[in-house]
């Protein structure tokens, strides 16, 4: 028995964004397809995002709202209003739909609960509680709001700080997906620990090495260190712990790394969850990296000094937006950088504000004996920054999105990672990647690196053979980089696909829900 219906679709409170299309509606009891006249466009697809507010998650999900944005879809990115204020200020961000490619982007930052200043924002084991329990109204408010409104959500998307948002989704029959922002070297290791596939350190064997499939073993201190037992943020590996009890519900897993990258890993772990890698993220072909940036601070313009120094120069340094480096070390960083006679760009940002510690302060005339060579700023726009010629390293606490940016830039890298994923990251940037000379170690190991040897690192990394092998490596991933998000590439056929799914998954719920409402006329 065949059913078909015919109606109007509009947009009330965008009518910019969807033009008035008619659509035909086709299907029996085991098939469905949707089928656009001739008449208009297609209506757009509403994805929602959901992000922990964090910069290291907001950098990459934002970056794929606005790749999905490219291909054609109405996104939402939301974030608590606490960091979306932040946002606001350091980036010009409206209210109002911004016109990406064939889609569009949007914001709607919801409140947590708590005052801005609430002293109990600084221990995550007081605030995660209090996210999840708000998060989970809001996020319902927004979906049925958008239903009202006549843009109805169809897929919701999350980042693994906030697994929560997947069983929002899964209680209004939503599809959800979940973004990655870690490689998925250490998506593997978190999924064998998680399972109990193979052993990892613990409290009576703390110590030992892990082997896990396609990747090379991993010393005890080079494992993620949320999972360490002597690891100081053992709730975090909890949170994310917490995303794997949930795997079940979203229906891909979408990373922030591209199959030439890590294809033995991807091919591995793809036996067990739909894995489509659509990284870098960065690199958008259709939109500048300067449209609607996500940062929570508003960068320093430091491009026209860039442009003054030669090329392959400078040494770009920055630690993130959350690692903070003990002053006995940005002491040793500092005298390293006057005995290396290296020009530099140094990201030295003040201290977040849950942190409660001092800014950092620079040996007495540092500034003066480095002006000609050096540039100070609390914030850079690193991607300008690693894709500009002058860039000759980058000495970075290797955070994923640092790591692959400064990958697919063809910058080499001097690793010094703090904890998490970072010491992972690390390992793979020198030992399996080939970019990277090691430098710094995990602040779990307590170790001061001296002045010499941040000298010894900076001249390596910058001038003779090793430098060549690590820029020559540095280029190919770049290389790499490039093709696998040029149409066709890889990461572009993952995402096209997954588009497709959604699209897909979005008619399916549309029709379900409207034959409800309209009447069935039999043929």
């Amino acid at each position: 028995m065949f059913y078909i219906i015919s109606l109007k679709t509009s947009a009330s409170s965008v009518p910019s964004i969807q033009p008035t299309a008619s659509l035909v509606y086709v299907y029996t009891s085991s098939t469905l397809q949707v089928l656009e006249s001739e008449m208009g466009s297609e209506t757009l697809v509403h994805v929602l995002l959901v992000s922990f507010p964090g910069q290291g998650h907001i950098n990459p999900l934002l970056r794929l709202g606005k790749r999905l944005a490219a291909k054609g879809l109405l996104v939402t990115f939301s974030t608590p209003q606490n960091v979306g204020k932040d946002m606001q200020e350091a980036n010009d961000i409206t209210n109002k739909a911004t016109p990406i490619g064939d889609g569009f982007l949007q914001f709607e930052f919801f409140e947590d609960g708590w005052a801005h200043d609430e002293p109990k924002r600084k221990e995550l084991s007081d605030y995660l509680p209090q996210l999840e329990l708000v998060g989970k109204q809001m996020i319902t408010g927004m979906i049925k709001k958008y239903a009202e409104e006549n843009q109805p959500v169809s897929c919701i998307i999350n980042n693994p700080f906030v697994p929560w948002v997947c069983d929002v989704a899964n209680e209004h029959g939503l599809p959800s997906a979940m973004i990655w922002v870690q490689s998925c070297a250490v998506f593997t290791a978190y999924y064998h620990y998680f399972h109990k596939l193979v052993p990892f350190p613990s409290d009576t064997e703390p110590h030992i090495d892990v082997q896990l499939p396609f990747m090379p073993l991993l010393k005890y201190n080079e494992i993620p260190d949320f999972l360490h037992p002597f690891s100081p943020f053992q709730i975090l590996g909890t949170l994310i712990l917490e995303q794997f009890k949930n795997l079940s519900i979203p229906f891909c897993i979408l990373m922030d790394t591209f199959h030439e990258l890590e294809h033995d890993i991807i091919d591995y772990m793809s036996k067990f969850l739909l894995i489509k890698p659509v990284g870098p993220l960065f690199k958008n072909p259709k939109v500048p990296n300067t449209i609607i940036r996500g940062d929570c601070l508003k960068a320093d313009d430091c491009i026209q000094w860039l442009n003054s120094k030669p090329q392959a120069s400078v040494v770009y340094i920055s630690f993130g937006s959350i690692v903070y480096q003990p002053q006995e070390q940005i002491d040793e960083i500092a005298y390293g950088l006057l005995n290396s006679q290296v020009s530099f760009l140094w990201v030295l940002k003040p201290p977040h504000r849950d942190l409660e510690v001092k800014p950092h302060v620079l040996p007495d005339g540092f500034s003066e004996k480095t002006k000609d060579r050096g540039k100070l700023v609390q914030w850079s726009p690193q991607e300008e920054v690693l894709s500009h010629p002058s860039v000759a390293c980058f000495l970075t606490h290797c955070g994923w999105n640092s790591s692959v940016e400064a990958l697919t830039s063809g910058v080499p890298v001097l690793t010094f990672p703090a904890w998490g994923d970072q010491v992972t990251n690390a390992k793979f940037l020198v030992d399996v990647f080939g970019v990277g000379i090691r430098l710094g170690h995990s602040q779990a190991e307590n170790r001061l690196i001296t002045r010499d040897e941040v000298k010894k690192c900076l001249q390596e990394a910058t001038s003779g053979a090793k430098a060549v092998e690590l820029k020559q490596n540095a280029l190919k991933w770049k290389m790499e980089a490039e093709a696998a998000v040029a149409e066709g590439g890889s990461s572009d056929q993952n995402l096209q696909a997954f588009v497709e799914d959604i699209r897909n998954r979005s008619s399916a719920v549309y029709i379900k829900s409207i034959t409800k409402e309209v009447s069935n006329i039999e043929i």
